[in-house]
């Protein structure tokens, strides 16, 4: 229901427009006032449905803008505050030795295929299943401007500052690999 109201005001609009719809036609048939009174009120509850969902911040919607930022900072190079948003040590350590090698002209998030909550897990942790593309060039290598989709899992743990922008949520583990096929040369971490 929470998902509903934060992230799907539309579907609740229509359901209470009809609900609202359906009461007043009672009454009309009936006369029986309360009939009135409860359409109406459903009717008025749309509007707050709206501001709600406007001012409801979910996690997944903390994790999307995360990563919408982590794009922005890698394509403008700014590697440490990529390293910020990275909560585990190995994998800041894999981001810290992966990232300078390159030159970023753009980083791009083409789809967000999946954000998945993972139940009962303490803290609270979400798998994310993207592609993105990137205009790359190796700093030491034969590889210049060259445009590349890429299939990226992040592991994320809301483990950081609560009060920081994007409540908590730290990267803890990524993978990358190309958006069919089995892992090239370039791949990195694994997919479990």
């Amino acid at each position: 229901m929470t998902q509903i109201l934060a992230e799907q005001p539309l579907v609740l609009s229509i359901l209470l427009g009809v609900l609202a719809i359906g009461l007043i036609y009672g009454w009309l048939q009936t006369g029986m006032k309360s009939l009135a009174i409860t359409g109406l009120v459903c009717a008025a509850l749309i509007p707050v449905a709206w501001v709600i969902a406007r001012n409801w911040v979910t996690d997944e919607e903390r994790i999307e803008q995360l990563i919408y930022d982590v794009a922005k900072a890698v394509e403008e190079e700014r590697y440490d505050e990529v390293l910020e948003l990275i909560g585990a040590d190995q994998t800041k350590s894999q981001a810290g030795a992966e990232l300078p090698r390159y030159e970023f002209d753009e980083a791009k998030v083409g789809n967000i295929r999946s954000i998945q909550m993972v139940e009962g897990a303490s803290p609270p942790q979400a798998n994310v299943d993207m592609l993105v593309k990137v205009v790359v060039s190796e700093k030491r290598g034969s590889i210049k401007n060259v445009s590349v989709p890429r299939r990226l899992m992040l592991t994320f743990e809301k483990s950081g500052d609560p009060n920081a922008k994007h409540g908590g949520w730290l990267v803890i583990k990524y993978a990358h690999m190309p958006p069919v096929g089995k892992p090239d040369a370039y791949s990195t971490g694994s997919f479990q």
